[in-house]
């Protein structure tokens, strides 16, 4: 049994909330590492780093897993800045 289940809206809406929050958590953490002294404050931000980007690992492998519901457009919105 090989099912591939498909993802509803709010699921999808509830990953990409989860995926924007854990590289937010990453960019925080990487860009207050240059500011803090602690060496133990430092160790504990670089543990969010990796545990962080596991998480995100995680998320796009259920992405590769679960296709959604409908079709990503092939005409993209031409882009606000070049």
């Amino acid at each position: 049994m090989n099912k591939q289940s498909t993802l509803a809206p709010h699921e999808s809406m509830e990953l990409h909330e989860a995926l924007n929050f854990k590289t937010l958590c990453v960019a925080k953490s990487k860009l207050m590492q240059g500011l803090v002294f602690d060496q133990e404050l430092k160790d504990l931000m670089q543990k969010d780093v990796e545990q962080s980007i596991q998480a995100i690992a995680q998320i796009q492998a259920i992405y590769a897993k679960a296709p959604f519901q409908t079709e990503v457009p092939q005409n993209r919105p031409t882009p606000i800045l070049n």
